[in-house]
């Protein structure tokens, strides 16, 4: 076969007219093909995701979320058991009427105030998965007030404080990291 043949299937395309088909200059099937869009988060391997498709929860977020799932609920048991704790006080107590009243609603106030705190963790924890930034500045504020409090109970002596203190300072920590931030700051469609 030579290439003018009309029958070889490598040479030109026969009967075509110009400007249907291929752009003139130009020959089919040469060059390379055309690029994928570049994410403005990186497209390499290991990197975040494109624009399509979701963007994976980073470890350090999901590990927050877990240590805010425990401490909320542990905080919300606590706060209910103080509180009943202060409601039984009253019944079984040997205090005379206004000591014992004063004592039932410091116990009162501080279980609900512990009940508060542990609901506001478990909302953050809830949330991370879909809320904005302000989540993650609230588990910030959380991780910051749980350490405060892991400071003052080290003060008067508790040990157990130690775990509060230390999974403040991670919350803190892993909320504050640009992973984080870029999850939380990621388009949602």
């Amino acid at each position: 076969m030579s290439f003018g043949d009309p029958n070889n299937p490598y040479g030109p395309p026969q009967g075509q007219q110009p400007g249907y088909g291929q752009p003139q200059g130009q020959q089919p099937g040469y060059g390379y093909p055309a690029a994928p869009p570049v994410s403005p988060y990186g497209a390499y391997p290991g990197g975040p995701a494109p624009y399509g498709a979701p963007m994976p929860m980073p470890g350090t977020v999901k590990a927050a979320r877990v240590m805010l799932w425990i401490m909320g609920i542990l905080q919300i048991l606590a706060g209910i058991g103080v509180a009943l704790a202060g409601g039984a006080l009253v019944n079984n107590s040997s205090l005379d009427g206004d000591t014992a009243s004063v004592a039932t609603g410091v116990f009162v106030i501080i279980g609900l105030v512990a009940l508060a705190l542990g609901v506001w963790g478990v909302v953050i924890a809830a949330k991370c998965g879909s809320g904005g930034n302000g989540i993650r500045i609230s588990g910030i504020v959380y991780g910051s007030l749980v350490t405060a409090g892991g400071l003052a109970n080290m003060a008067s002596g508790q040990s157990a404080s130690v775990v509060a203190l230390v999974l403040g300072i991670l919350i803190i920590v892993f909320f504050s990291k640009a992973d984080a931030a870029a999850w939380f700051k990621r388009p949602r469609f």
